[in-house]
């Protein structure tokens, strides 16, 4: 993984990697856009199992990750990826546009060290999530 400076910040010379997990192409092309613009490096994938298979190949330093998606959503990749030994600490957020969640799946995902946020997610809400996700382990 990665290294980011005890601040939690990264560096142009070292830049984090965030992986997003979306079934939305234009979420996802605009999440990236907005990262890299900031200097973070970003990784994506448009479906939870594709995303399970870049995290185990490289574990990112922060995954930001859909709820709702087929196949598997995104409570199905948290689970995947918490059984995973390496994975279990790597700061992850669910971003959905739910706001009627059920109470049981919001417990599930703070018990599984999720953040919960609400879309839309504009430039500053973004950043500062991505912030937070970094130094929580940095």
């Amino acid at each position: 993984m990665p290294s980011v400076p005890a601040d939690g910040l990264d560096t142009p010379a070292n830049p984090a990697t965030i992986l997003i997990v979306d079934d939305d192409e234009g979420v996802t092309h605009t999440f990236a856009r907005m990262l890299r613009l900031e200097g973070y490096c970003v990784r994506t994938a448009m479906n939870a199992e594709a995303g399970l298979r870049d995290a185990r190949r490289s574990l990112p330093d922060a995954i930001i990750l859909d709820l709702r998606m087929p196949l598997m959503d995104g409570l199905g990749f948290l689970r995947e990826l918490r059984a995973d030994q390496a994975a279990q600490e790597t700061p992850v957020a669910i971003v959905t546009g739910d706001y009627f969640l059920d109470d049981a799946i919001s417990r599930e995902l703070r018990e599984l060290g999720a953040e919960l946020r609400f879309k839309p997610l504009w430039l500053e809400d973004l950043l500062g999530l991505a912030h937070n996700l970094l130094k929580v382990t940095h």
